[in-house]
């Protein structure tokens, strides 16, 4: 492929792209580019979100470029402060590593492992002295930090912002000083972590790295974007029903930016497809999105699942059974979906999706987060649109 087509694959579905002279050139002398992109573990499961991003590197993959897939063991620490109102809250070593240990396996099953080299930034961060960090603090100023938005808001709402979260962007830029990287990719709203990365590599006398920004991809709410932080995203560990169930439940409207981000489907595929009945069209979507992660038997079976339970407004064969002494220190019905297991949300989430209306008992939709059920009776709940459970005397 020539310099201007790469270049062009390169660019798709990008928001930002800086750096494209520095990147022709280096192109031009046949460099196989290093393409950054790191992760903090902040929870165990990576998302559809963290796709956009996976998308964009098996590109360049296929360009014949490495992908250097970095886990920010170290930075987790301190919490990206990134799009955040108020600082993140401190996970142990044990949380961390628990959840950098799933990491790879999720992300190799979109991306090529052979094309793609793993390092953690404890690597180099660990081995530093205080020194060593206040040196780095001087290539900064805290004009400069004020001028990030997420900063800029909660210093002009008088919010507290923690001294070391202006130090997360100073250890992400260096980050990409010590991979020397030549691109470096993110979200949109980490455009001012990685341009910081192109003024370091500048002092450290490196040539600044190209920064790709891809889009932000909405969540199951359709309003934030899809982010752990938030509880609306389909993750890569969900199973096969969960992430069928989420992928259906997505507003048609959002439908598209998923084929267009995940599946890379053209302007004028979507527009065809625009023409055929959305219920379809949101049905080959999951089929689509499920292949990565499912083998088709399974993923025909999700479908026929689906298509019962939805549908044809029919009750699930394979329904969990409880006996009420299951529920005996239970007081409500918030409480008894918590014993359940089955839900994986927080008890505030489930509270919030009660008064929306996201719960019924025995078909009626329940909005009162207090309501309990009467003892020693049979009632079948769902909760949301996949989860369904029956309590018998």
């Amino acid at each position: 492929m020539d310099i201007q087509d790469q270049l062009l694959r390169i660019a798709q579905n990008t928001e930002v792209f800086l750096g494209e002279d520095v990147l022709k050139e280096k192109l031009a002398q046949g460099k196989k580019l290093r393409v950054k992109l790191g992760v903090d573990p902040t929870r165990p499961d990576l998302t559809y979100g963290h796709w956009v991003v996976f998308n964009k590197l098996r590109q360049l993959q296929e360009l014949g470029h490495q992908v250097v897939f970095l886990i920010g063991d170290y930075t987790t620490q301190i919490g990206d402060p990134s799009g955040r109102s108020s600082i993140r809250p401190i996970l142990t070593p044990e949380q961390i590593e628990e959840n950098a240990s799933t990491y790879l396996s999720q992300a190799f099953k979109i991306l090529d492992a052979s094309q793609t080299e793993t390092h953690r930034n404890s690597e180099w961060f660990s081995k530093m002295a205080f020194g060593d960090l206040l040196s780095l603090t001087r290539n900064v100023t805290v004009a400069q930090m004020l001028e990030r938005d997420d900063f800029t808001k909660r210093y002009t709402a008088k919010t507290p912002i923690a001294l070391v979260e202006f130090l997360y962007p100073v250890l992400q830029a260096y980050d990409s000083v010590m991979l020397k990287a030549d691109i470096e990719l993110g979200g949109t709203d980490q455009l001012f972590n990685m341009c910081l990365g192109r003024q370091f590599q500048k002092t450290f006398g490196q040539t600044e790295q190209a920064v790709l920004c891809m889009p932000l991809l909405v969540g199951l709410d359709g309003e934030k974007k899809m982010s752990k932080s938030f509880g609306n995203y389909i993750a890569f560990n969900d199973s096969a029903r969960d992430m069928y169930g989420k992928i259906m439940s997505i507003s048609d409207e959002a439908m598209w930016t998923y084929f267009k981000l995940l599946v890379l489907e053209s302007s004028d595929q979507i527009e065809s497809r625009r023409t055929q009945h959305p219920m379809q069209m949101k049905k080959e979507l999951a089929q689509l999105l499920l292949r990565p992660f499912f083998d088709e038997t399974t993923i025909a079976e999700e479908q026929k699942h689906f298509e019962t339970v939805f549908s044809k407004k029919k009750l699930p064969s394979d329904m969990p059974i409880f006996n009420w002494s299951h529920f005996a220190q239970c007081k409500t019905l918030v409480d008894m979906i918590m014993a359940t297991k089955l839900y994986n949300g927080s008890k505030k989430e489930l509270k919030r999706l009660i008064e929306q209306g996201g719960v019924e008992v025995n078909e009626q939709r329940i909005d009162n987060i207090v309501f309990t059920l009467t003892n020693n009776t049979s009632s079948v709940v769902k909760v949301g649109k996949k989860l369904f459970f029956k309590v018998e005397a």
